[in-house]
């Protein structure tokens, strides 16, 4: 039996500070004892991080956090794997694509910063510090390194959304994205719905969606009761995650410490058996 769970990780494989290896250590510590990662469009840190948890006896759920658009909004959906199904080569080519452009897009922020606010980064340095997953708030721990700016400062000044110097992610649909995560048999979960504010919750659940995010730390007590209540409404399971990152001490944008907001047992074990049902979905080819 598990008794606490944090579905929502990110490590230095995406935008995350820490390694898969730390996050399993950190996890130990909050007496964590099942997680997922669930890096930005990537499951390179999926495999030491499933080891890593299998030598401290801490169940690792492999993970991804895929960014999607539905009518001007941006969804992110949560996949989650009973094995290696992230290693179809029709998924991993998807994922590469996506890779591609973060680099692009990361080396045009990165020019367009300096550009319009004087702000001078190296991005030879920041890429390869990044591993090739240049995501904004890597690009925010630069800034910060270098000038000193407040974290939240950082993102409501030079790389928000209505910043001159941001530049939109690629744009995969919603449908897309879920019918790819749908392809190899994932767990579909709509992530953080709380930050959702142009469509309505109800529109986004008629998609084939298997669970929310109800649990998340920026989440009220009453928005927490009102994401639960959607989920028995919807018939989706209810899923937690501190969608930790560990960029900066105090974090508003995120969880700041692993376990913040967790799953209790009663809800993981509806959440493993959904994994094994869908697992068990015959596969189809994606091409």
């Amino acid at each position: 039996m598990f008794l606490k769970g944090d579905f929502h990780i990110h490590s230095n494989a995406s935008d995350g500070k820490y390694s898969p290896s730390q996050i399993i250590n950190m996890a130990v510590k909050e007496n964590v004892d099942i997680l997922s990662l669930t890096d930005h469009d990537t499951t390179d840190g999926l495999d030491i991080a499933i080891e890593s948890g299998r030598n401290l006896n801490l169940k690792v759920i492999p993970g991804i956090e895929l960014s999607t658009t539905y009518k001007g909004e941006k969804i992110h959906l949560l996949g989650y794997f009973k094995n290696n199904e992230f290693n179809d080569p029709t998924f991993q080519k998807f994922l590469k694509n996506i890779k591609d452009y973060r680099i692009y897009r990361g080396e045009k922020i990165i020019h367009n910063l300096q550009k319009y606010f004087n702000i001078n980064l190296n991005y030879n340095k920041i890429l390869r510090e990044s591993k090739g997953i240049i995501a904004r708030p890597v690009i925010a721990k630069a800034i910060h390194d270098s000038y000193n700016y407040d974290w939240n400062y950082i993102f409501d000044k030079f790389i928000g959304d209505s910043s001159p110097a941001y530049i939109p992610n690629k744009h995969i649909s919603l449908q897309d994205g879920i019918s790819m995560l749908s392809s190899i048999n994932s767990l579909i979960v709509l992530a953080h719905p709380i930050l959702i504010k142009k469509v309505s919750i109800d529109e986004i659940l008629k998609f084939s969606i298997h669970g929310i995010e109800c649990i998340y730390p920026l989440n009220t007590t009453k928005n927490t009761e009102y994401f639960i209540n959607k989920a028995n409404q919807y018939n989706k399971i209810i899923s937690a995650g501190s969608d930790f990152h560990g960029m900066c001490k105090k974090d508003n944008s995120h969880g700041n410490y692993i376990g913040e907001v967790f799953l209790n047992n009663k809800y993981i074990d509806i959440f493993l058996k959904k994994i094994k049902e869908l697992s068990n979905y015959k596969m189809y080819p994606m091409e």
